[in-house]
């Protein structure tokens, strides 16, 4: 079920910045950059896919899922550098300069692979594009005269503005070659015995080794998961397509535009890239762009859902636009399968055993899998030996840190994301007041209406005058001529919605002792608080973890301002979630009975959790997070962990200029 984000996006001054077309001009050009050489794997995706191709080598973005973590165990013997080629045949006097010599030792020649480039994309063997039928070359020397056998060869031709790292090079004596491509699953019943990408790939390789000197009458494709050979047949015509599909691949990094992405496509289910390209979310996007809200009914509420809907109350904000023609696909899983592990035994150490992380602690020795981990939180004097960082480096798992009492310190992640595209837009736009201003409105009011969300949904006797002064500082909000006033709205809204947060105790909770007065921090003076601080620190440890996957730097923002040691964007991204994570987690556990006054030591004025009171406090927020929620958008269910990571993702749609809003996650 889709629905329309458009009367939230509402702004008095009604222009909008174009972002692609200031992206845009202001690009600087690099004086003597040397010429791009395009990767054999790069031929294959664009012919695919030309979005997943910049995505990939443009933007520098790679994620693993299940076919690619398969394909890779397919290329385990392939990628072990080793074999020696045959003899070259009689090679004319001069040879061009720029040649790099063959390489078997996994080295690059000139150029490199990108990220993941010996795994395997899911897509690649599902392409529908077909080509004539060819056979194979009545010249090729049979398997068993070819002596010579290298593997991961990596050749690089300026010349043919190409690169590649081939799996298997097998020889003859004369001096011909044949270059085999590994690739996981079946072979197709495809008119050549694969599709064009992949014959494409085999072919930029076979002409690689050409421009070496090799004679190269065929290559080949082995299918692991039927134990096939597939002969590829190097004609004029498939030569040709390969030498349009390395021009276009640089015409299209040259561009420096983000190609636009398929439309309801099969190539896009099982894409491991298809949560970072988002292509039905951004079509979606685009097609509600000025598109008029339609005051619908909203959908039937499901018992799950109860803190998202209320059948009740009509659409108060334009969020319904009908069933669209087809149901959105979510392409993505709606849970990660990984879990965070979290570390707060004082004086515990993390270690490394194999392909598992061992934490040993007064309390006993506790192994979790590396491949069932998604981070790393460490609460406190928590050591983590040099295997264990490696191990973690080496798998991307970013390593969080946080105080004993769960201030948030910062994180640390394997390297930077490679998307310098993404950052350059992001450092620009945090310079353009207008645009800071748009987009800490739509925070603030976003924020403001999920809090009187939750205030209608909890509260025993919710206040008409409340919740009428909360839906119109959010509209102020959204006129908001200047930070500073916006600020002030803020402020007001939280104190309005603070004055009332008390009411929405039940049980134990509200008659056994937990004092509020208000919120109150730095330090929090009494346990609620103590439980409100506390999940506002995991709140922005999760944020500052998607946004760095995200490519987007999380210390710059918009609305929150840089300051040493702040996470500014996760903070700005923070706001409209704060009611529906970290409030709701807190009055779960309070009404509940899961926490109670003896999880808290009060000290000097102040309130804090014991271990064990955080031990439960984390349970009940990784629920929470796991748990599956419609997106008002999109319309399909995933969890909030994913939700975090999809409106990360949409906010570097938005700074790249690709779709005109970023949509806002509000409940109604």
């Amino acid at each position: 079920m889709s629905r329309s984000f458009e009367k939230s996006r509402e702004v008095a001054d009604g222009a909008k910045p174009d972002l692609r077309a200031k992206f845009l001009a202001r690009r600087l050009p690099v004086a003597g950059e040397p010429p791009e050489l395009v990767p054999a794997r790069m031929v294959n995706e664009v012919l695919y896919c030309e979005r997943c191709m910049y995505l990939e080598w443009a933007q520098g973005e790679f994620e693993d899922n299940a076919f690619t973590l398969e394909g890779r165990a397919v290329h385990q013997r392939a990628d072990r550098p080793g074999g020696r080629l045959p003899p070259k045949p009689s090679l004319p006097a001069e040879a061009p300069a720029d040649e790099a010599e063959p390489s078997a030792d996994g080295s690059p020649g000139e150029g490199g692979e990108p990220a993941g480039a010996g795994g395997e994309d899911a897509a690649a063997a599902r392409n529908p594009a077909r080509r004539s039928r060819g056979s194979a070359s009545k010249h090729a020397a049979p398997a068993e005269e070819r002596p010579y056998q290298a593997r991961s060869v990596w050749l690089s031709s300026e010349k043919l503005r190409l690169t590649a790292k081939i799996d298997v090079v097998e020889g003859a004596a004369d001096g011909s070659v044949v270059p085999i491509e590994y690739k996981r699953g079946q072979a197709p019943e495809a008119p050549r015995g694969a599709w064009l990408p992949e014959l494409a790939q085999v072919c930029a390789q076979a002409l690689l080794l050409r421009e070496h000197g090799y004679l190269v009458p065929e290559g080949a494709i082995y299918f692991a998961g039927s134990r096939k050979r597939v002969p590829v047949e190097l004609d004029d015509e498939l030569v040709q397509v390969t030498l349009s599909a390395v021009a276009r691949a640089l015409a299209l990094a040259a561009e420096g535009r983000l190609p636009d992405p398929l439309v309801d496509d099969p190539r896009c289910d099982g894409c491991s890239l298809v949560g970072i390209c988002l292509p039905d979310e951004t079509n979606l996007l685009k097609r509600l762009e000025g598109a008029p809200p339609e005051e619908l009914d909203p959908p039937a509420r499901e018992p799950e859902d109860e803190e998202l809907y209320d059948s009740t109350e009509p659409d108060p904000w334009g969020l319904s636009m009908g069933e669209p023609e087809r149901e959105l696909r979510r392409l993505q899983p709606a849970r990660d399968e990984r879990v965070p592990l979290y570390v707060q035994a004082q004086g515990a150490r993390v270690t490394l055993d194999g392909d598992e992380l061992a934490v040993l602690s007064r309390e006993g020795r506790q192994r979790v899998r590396l491949s069932n981990t998604s981070q790393v939180c460490l609460m406190g004097n928590v050591q983590v030996t040099t295997q264990a960082t490696r191990a973690l480096l080496e798998r991307s798992i970013p390593v969080a840190y946080f105080s004993r009492g769960g201030w948030f310190y910062g994180r640390m992640l394997a390297h930077e994301s490679k998307n310098v595209e993404l950052r350059i837009a992001q450092y620009r736009a945090t310079t353009d007041p207008e645009l800071c201003l748009r987009m800490a409105r739509q925070l603030v009011a976003a924020k403001i209406r999920n809090s009187r969300t939750l205030l209608r949904r909890n509260h025993k006797e919710a206040s008409a005058v409340t919740l009428s002064e909360l839906e119109q500082l959010a509209k102020k909000s959204e006129t908001a001529g200047e930070l500073p006033a916006l600020l002030g709205l803020e402020g007001t809204a939280a104190r309005s919605y603070f004055g009332a947060f008390s009411g929405m105790l039940r049980g134990e909770a509200a008659e056994g002792g937990f004092d509020w007065e208000g919120r109150s921090r730095r330090p929090p003076t009494d346990p609620i608080n103590a439980l409100l601080s506390y999940a506002y620190a995991l709140l922005s440890k999760e944020l500052t973890v998607a946004l760095s996957l995200a490519g987007l730097d999380p210390m710059l923002g918009f609305y929150h301002q840089p300051r040493f040691g702040r996470p500014a964007l996760a903070l700005d991204l923070m706001e409209e979630f704060r009611p529906l994570l970290a409030d709701s987690v807190v009055l779960g556990v309070l009404n509940n009975g899961v926490i109670g006054l003896e999880d808290f030591t009060r000290m000097a004025g102040a309130a804090s959790l014991e271990s064990g009171g955080r031990r439960k406090f984390l349970l009940a927020w990784e629920r929470r997070l796991d748990q599956l929620v419609t997106h008002p958008v999109f319309g399909y269910r995933i969890s909030y962990r994913r939700v975090l990571e999809v409106q990360a993702r949409l906010l570097g749609r938005y700074l790249l200029g690709e779709i005109d809003d970023y949509p806002s996650f509000r409940t109604r």
